[in-house]
């Protein structure tokens, strides 16, 4: 589990304050849940829930309105992980790409491959195609091991 750190607080509260909004205890309690989750790729609702223990008086209007500022401000971004559902991770800094995903078929569990496995196929297709290429998304399904041990 991270943390923001004082300075990325700091820049999302000027981030905000450049688009006429400020950091409010709620939106800031969207943050901390969405922080406190990382990598359980949460749904809008599923935030609502967790950040209504917190905050019992929040919308569910407000945490939708939050995620989408959160995601124009690439703070997080949307995932599509093929059930239908929008789901949210945070983008982190240090990475040029989105990473991948393993997602069992079985029993729905996500997870996350470190590392960027495409760099040489990605420079191959800028090289062959003339082609820059800003981002990826790469979903492997098939059976996690839990679900193969139990079958």
């Amino acid at each position: 589990m991270s943390n923001l750190s004082p300075s990325e607080i700091e820049k999302l509260k000027n981030d905000l304050k450049q688009k006429g909004y400020k950091l409010t205890p709620q939106r800031r309690a969207i943050v901390d849940i969405i922080i406190k989750n990382e990598g359980n790729h949460l749904t809008t609702e599923e935030i609502y829930d967790l950040v209504k223990v917190e905050c019992p008086e929040i919308g569910l209007a407000t945490v939708y309105r939050t995620v989408q500022l959160l995601e124009e401000m690439r703070v997080i971004c949307k995932l599509d992980l093929s059930d239908g559902c929008n789901r949210y991770e945070l983008v982190r800094q240090d990475e040029n790409h989105q990473h991948h995903h393993l997602i069992c078929n079985s029993c729905g569990r996500v997870i996350e491959v470190q590392g960027d496995l495409l760099e040489t196929l990605e420079h191959d297709i800028e090289t062959k195609y003339d082609f820059e290429i800003k981002n990826h998304s790469v979903k492997f399904f098939g059976i996690c091991n839990e679900c193969k041990s139990s079958s």
